[in-house]
């Protein structure tokens, strides 16, 4: 199964091509920027009567990484939908998530897009912004809000096509599996650098940082700045108090918060305390480095402790964990998978009720048990909790996963979507990313760092957002 943060700079990034116009395609003989032939693909153009994807009373629904494990499950639920809804079958399709990029928008091109997809919420702004997705505002039934968790409800809702020049905001997916980011700490080295737990909060990052490197000789934490890999220091950033964006989508971050959190992550690099590689390689460094033994702390979630066990058993002896860390407000990151529909769709009455058959409470439940993910169904997340207080588990790699997953689930109370899932946001990303990296190395300051993210930025937004 794929996990949502992987997923998205993946998306994101070719999405971010199309709204640069970077490469061309051919739309009726013209020749345009993929921005524009996406558009085009997603309606902005008729196009000839053959290409019209014909009506039919089968739903195609794609997933990421869930066959062969979750067959028998998904097979299930497809066959209750289908019983309550005799006449219309759903065709279940799974990808390997390092291809659903290119499948998805060569499906999109050739007007075959599926009428069901699993998306995260930045890759699903990007194409409801190209008017790629169906707006679910019409079509929910009143009360369907209120049966998700608010946090991550919110996440679904990003902007359309501006009409006569004014931008829409819509309600354009429907969460489903979740998680939380926890600490996961090695013991035995927090008592070394004198600490009985990991700090709580950013704030007392710096100090416990230089504490485990000096009577270690390991570090701290892993955060990466490789543009294209994952958002959490971004997401570190919101939680320091930075606001990233504006209404008009110009930036907010050159603010006396974001040179605070410019300095923090800068002068950390500098002093030796984050590892020198945090500049070149991913999340995945961070993983490989806390089961050799050499980082004293990693963010992930709570099934990452079965992959430790296996993977470094003597690490995972030492390993407990933790409240993941915040700012100021306490609030943690939570990740989303959801599921769109297409704006291709031929039924979309149909399409909407399996979303939401789905993501009903019940099935939630069921799948989150068997995966090990949260759902974003309130009566889920109710019904999983009661399930983790029955379980015993007969050994203590058990016991720890149940802890973990039992601190997931308090998280989430705190947990939000703290990037906004807008439209440009990875180059967002891969901006203010570029020039932290040059204020690490000592390249510039920090200041001067912050301040030329925000004129790149606003450049792309001015031609981006007139």
């Amino acid at each position: 199964m794929a996990g949502p943060r992987r997923l998205g700079a993946r998306w994101a990034g070719r999405l971010e091509a199309l709204g640069l116009g970077l490469d061309l395609a051919v739309c009726r003989g013209r020749q345009v920027g993929l921005g524009l032939a996406l558009a085009v693909a997603l309606g902005g153009c008729t196009a000839p009567p053959q290409a019209q994807k014909p009506a039919q009373r089968q739903i195609e629904f794609w997933t990421l990484d869930l066959s062969p494990k979750f067959n028998g499950y998904l097979q299930a639920v497809i066959a209750d939908w289908e019983a309550l809804h005799p006449g219309v079958k759903v065709h279940w399709v799974d990808l390997p998530w390092g291809s659903v990029e290119r499948k998805l928008l060569a499906a999109v091109f050739a007007r075959t897009a599926p009428d069901v997809v699993n998306l995260n919420p930045l890759f699903a702004a990007n194409l409801a912004s190209k008017g790629g997705l169906l707006p679910l505002d019409p079509l929910l039934p009143a009360p369907t809000a209120s049966t998700y968790i608010a946090s991550v409800w919110g996440a679904g809702r990003s902007e359309g096509p501006p009409l006569a020049g004014v931008p829409t905001r819509n309600q354009y997916t429907l969460p489903w599996y979740l998680t939380t980011r926890i600490t996961l700490a090695n013991r035995q080295l927090l008592s070394q650098a004198g600490y009985a737990k990991p700090p709580a909060t950013w704030a007392e990052v710096p100090a416990y940082a230089e504490a485990v490197k000096r009577r270690t000789g390991r570090y701290a934490l892993f955060v990466t700045v490789v543009p294209d890999d994952s958002a959490e220091l971004l997401e570190s950033m919101v939680q320091m108090g930075v606001t990233l964006l504006d209404v008009r989508h110009r930036a907010a971050f050159n603010s006396p918060a974001g040179r605070r959190a410019f300095a923090f992550w800068s002068d950390l690099y500098r002093r030796g305390l984050l590892p020198r590689e945090v500049v070149s390689q991913g999340y995945r460094r961070a993983i490989e480095l806390y089961q050799s033994g050499d980082l004293a702390q990693v963010a992930s979630g709570a099934e990452y402790l079965r992959a430790i066990g296996t993977n470094a058993p003597r690490v995972a002896a030492v390993t407990a964990p933790y409240p993941p860390l915040v700012g100021p407000g306490g609030a943690s990151n939570v990740a989303v998978m959801n599921l769109a529909i297409s704006r291709q769709t031929a039924l979309p009455k149909e399409a909407l009720s399996f979303a939401l058959f789905l993501t009903d409470g019940p099935n939630q439940a069921r799948f989150a048990n068997q995966a090990r993910v949260l759902p974003s169904a309130k009566a889920a997340l109710k019904a999983v909790a009661a399930d983790l207080d029955l379980e015993r588990p007969a050994d203590a790699p058990g016991r720890l996963v149940r802890q973990a997953r039992q601190l997931s689930v308090q998280t989430l109370g705190q947990a939000q979507v703290l990037v906004p899932p807008s439209p440009g946001v990875k180059r967002l990303q891969t901006v203010i990313y570029t020039q932290l990296q040059r204020a690490m190395l000592g390249q510039i300051s920090s200041e001067q760092a912050l301040a030329e993210a925000e004129r790149q930025w606003n450049s792309y937004a001015t031609a981006r957002w007139p």
